[in-house]
């Protein structure tokens, strides 16, 4: 389970990045064209609700995903349980925040512009599952090879 579930983990997150540029591109070359006929993006990507201090929203989505990635790759490849343990944790808080502020923007969308971005939506579903496999890697599955011995040295 615990390769799989890194598998699904790494593939989410390479479709959140793809999903998140894509977004970023559209509002950077004002091409709001391409959601015609699919959803309202153009609503919800021009409106103000879709930057903090001139930077898109999508874009900070782009570099989030980039860290759960890096996140993902600390885990995989430190020799340190404790950095491989660390890499859990860390995905485990980005997606927890994901995943919060996905679900306020989510409110604004339906409770405030009455507009839906499916590029959004799936942003929103991609970080809703990578959050429910960092919560089971965290509670479920063992720890990183030899993590235990060196928490438990820590502890005595």
């Amino acid at each position: 389970m615990d390769r799989w579930s890194f598998r699904i983990l790494v593939v989410l997150g390479g479709l959140g990045l793809l999903d998140a540029a894509y977004l970023t591109w559209m509002k950077v070359s004002d091409n709001l064209s391409l959601c015609q006929g699919f959803g309202q993006c153009d609503v919800v990507n021009s409106s103000p609700y879709a930057e903090i201090y001139g930077i898109p929203i999508a874009l900070i989505g782009a570099i989030a995903y980039a860290v759960m990635l890096a996140a993902l790759a600390v885990e995989a490849r430190a020799r340190e349980p404790r950095w491989r343990m660390g890499g859990r944790y860390a995905l485990f808080v980005l997606t927890t925040t994901g995943v919060l502020y996905s679900a306020y923007l989510t409110y604004i969308e339906v409770a405030v512009l009455h507009a839906i971005c499916p590029f959004c939506v799936i942003s929103a579903v991609i970080l809703l599952c990578m959050w429910i496999l960092a919560i089971i890697r965290l509670l479920w599955l063992p720890l990183p090879q030899g993590a235990a011995a060196s928490s438990q040295e820590e502890v005595g």
